[in-house]
């Protein structure tokens, strides 16, 4: 196993985002386009060094636990280049090598690093032996076909345990990473392998064959990614096939509402089951509805994510409330203690949100995405880049094992899908601050960075520079080859403005009374906000500058009355981030911690985790200290909350 990779500073040039990889034969798409992510320079030194621990740590160490575990031997022993039996413990372990190579993927399409790529060259290798001259591919069905139906297993012949199988969820995670992969490398090795599975699913499935819908929704997004690089209609059509067939019961079994498997898509107004499952529902059908023109997915999604935002989500960010069944919960339904918030459902929170904002230009949507993105799935991954949360709870007592036999982070899962979603969303994050539509630049995240984009032809270099998430300044310069029209959008964040999410699910009564203010060139400009974008239309000169300052003030969150377990209790937000107290700060019984109408608080210095920005509660009788809830159980297990007592 390699255990350090040397990185060489060579930039491999690829023309798109890879989250949504070339367009070929079809007109229709997001009305916003992204900007590819390797087209930003990552410069901070809040987003950089996380970059740098997953390519250096994250993505090496889970290679290294998939040989330990067995998982890049089932490949092996598959393709009969050794002996043995199937060696992993779940039937969708195929899928944790698959996003570590996506991962690695992004990775190398950044930097060059040679070694990575001769490694991924080898296991590759090994997926290809253990493809099925037909196309098939699912290691543990392969290495033992008889295996008697099981829970997990399902029935000895192909396609009949899809409900728990995970045959279709397994390779959709394949599609994922060889597109990621031949557009990092330009080699089709693993490409071919996902063109000849798709093939042989798409001859299975479909109108006239076979009837069924993925017990795991994920094929679809990668059905669709395929279509993208291939021109190949018929991966398009079976992903919509997939989604449209889910709730129609005429000629097979329905799942249930666990599976999103109760409703035909276009009638489902509420989310329901399991968490994961249903987000990456949503967001293929966001790509449907874009792709494909048919808008008719658009109202139900509208209908879901407001059930969501207004009645399911946690101040963290994270979404799927119980741990029986990592599903959503009823409305208001919101525990600390026992919160699932599964760091799988924080990633695919964010990438249903950007798809949604593609969709609509509508900057609520990056409310939400901020607020997972900085909070509830940051908070998955250690700050040495080895350590994993499955869960992610708003309240620990620092002993109860809550994730899967630790009361803190662990190194591995015998399911281990969170550690390697972390490793392939991480290298991706730059492909979230900028997009375009015709002449308009939206300004989405805030960090420093530079970025080349193209506007009309023309092409415009854009740098930011900041300390956010603990400064609310973020410059922005614009540097044209000549003096050049378009739009220049800059998004205001609902928090600055005291409006933390849509709804009245938090609410903050004592907010910050300072506004956001924009100049360009030192002057002011009036903050004409629209959906939740200043809209600057000029003409820009060579090296002009714009000037964002955001209020950080301590916000006092309350939450909706119905959520029974927040009453009289309070969080604190500043910026992006939400905080929390942990006893290694405040002793022991942190759930008696009470903040009085009148304490005093400020923000700090910390000298912890290389420097960040504290909140101190000055009581009477006793300080208190907060620290951003990403951050914790990085000291070990102890006890944490995010919502303290309010006494008046």
């Amino acid at each position: 196993m390699i255990k350090k990779w040397i990185i060489v500073s060579l930039s491999i040039p690829i023309s798109f985002f890879l989250f949504f990889s070339c367009q070929k034969n079809h007109l229709k798409d997001y009305p916003i386009q992204p900007v590819n992510f390797n087209q930003v320079r990552v410069l901070d030194n809040f987003w950089k060094p996380k970059i740098d621990i997953n390519r250096d740590v994250t993505i090496p160490f889970g290679f290294e636990m998939c040989e330990q575990t067995g998982r890049i031997d089932n490949f092996a022993i598959a393709g009969r280049l050794k002996e043995g039996a199937f060696c992993s413990t779940f039937p969708f372990d195929d899928s944790d090598v698959y996003k570590i190579i996506e991962g690695a993927s992004y990775a190398l399409s950044q930097e060059n690093n040679r070694d990575l790529d001769l490694y991924l060259d080898s296991l590759i290798y090994k997926i290809s032996e253990a493809q099925q001259p037909d196309g098939y591919l699912q290691t543990w069905r392969i290495i033992d076909p008889l295996k008697p139906g099981e829970d997990w297993w399902g029935e000895k012949d192909r396609w009949t345990g899809i409900q728990h199988g995970h045959e279709l969820y397994n390779v959709g995670h394949l599609y994922e990473a060889a597109v990621a992969h031949y557009l990092a490398t330009g080699k089709r090795t693993l490409l071919d392998v996902a063109l000849k599975n798709a093939d042989l699913v798409t001859d299975t499935f479909g109108p006239g064959k076979k009837i069924a819908v993925p017990g795991h929704e994920e094929i679809e997004i990668g059905l669709i990614k395929l279509y993208r690089v291939s021109g190949n209609q018929q991966y398009l059509d079976l992903a919509k096939f997939f989604v449209d067939q889910r709730g129609v019961g005429t000629e097979r079994e329905l799942f249930g509402e666990y599976h999103q498997d109760h409703l035909p898509v276009r009638d489902q107004k509420y989310a329901a089951g399991h968490a994961v499952r249903a987000v990456y529902l949503y967001s293929a059908m966001a790509d449907l509805a874009a792709v494909t023109g048919d808008k008719t997915y658009i109202p139900a999604l509208e209908s879901i994510w407001k059930d969501i935002v207004h009645r399911k989500i946690y101040i963290t960010g994270g979404i799927g409330a119980r741990r029986s069944g990592e599903s959503f919960g009823d409305p208001y339904e919101l525990p600390n203690e026992t919160a699932y918030a599964e760091t799988c459902a924080a990633i695919a929170n964010v990438l249903w949100n950007y798809r949604m904002f593609l969709l609509t230009g509508d900057g609520k949507y990056y409310d939400v995405l901020e607020r997972s993105l900085y909070n509830g799935l940051i908070s998955g991954v250690s700050q040495t880049g080895d350590r994993f949360f499955y869960p992610n709870p708003l309240f620990s007592d620092g002993v109860t094992e809550f994730n899967y036999g630790k009361a803190t982070r662990q190194e591995w899962f015998p399911c281990a899908c969170c550690p390697s979603n972390i490793s392939r969303f991480l290298p991706s994050i730059s492909g979230y601050v900028y997009s375009k539509k015709a002449d308009t630049l939206y300004v989405n995240l805030y960090f420093s960075n530079q970025a080349d984009i193209s506007i009309n032809g023309d092409i415009i270099t854009i740098e930011q520079k900041s300390q956010f998430p603990w400064d609310g300044k973020v410059e922005i310069k614009l540097y044209t080859e000549r003096l050049k029209k378009f739009v220049l959008a800059i998004r205001i964040p609902g928090w600055s403005l005291n409006h933390l999410l849509p709804g009245n699910l938090y609410t903050t009564d004592d907010g910050s009374t300072e506004m956001p203010t924009v100049n360009i060139n030192n002057e002011n400009i009036s903050l004409d906000i629209k959906n939740g974008y200043v809209f600057i239309d000029r003409a820009w000169d060579k090296q002009d500058q714009v000037i964002l300052k955001l209020p950080m003030e301590i916000l006092k969150v309350s939450a909706d009355y119905r959520v029974i377990e927040n009453k009289n209790k309070i969080a604190l937000q500043r910026g992006p981030l939400v905080y929390c107290f942990e006893e290694v700060d405040n002793g022991k019984d942190i759930e008696e911690l009470e903040i009085t109408e009148i304490s005093k608080m400020k923000v700090i210095d910390g000298d912890i985790f290389g420097g960040v920005k504290l909140i101190k509660i000055e009581n009477p009788d006793k300080t208190f200290t907060a620290i951003p809830y990403f951050l914790w159980s990085n000291r070990g297990a102890n006890e944490m909350t995010v919502w303290a007592s309010l006494k008046k």
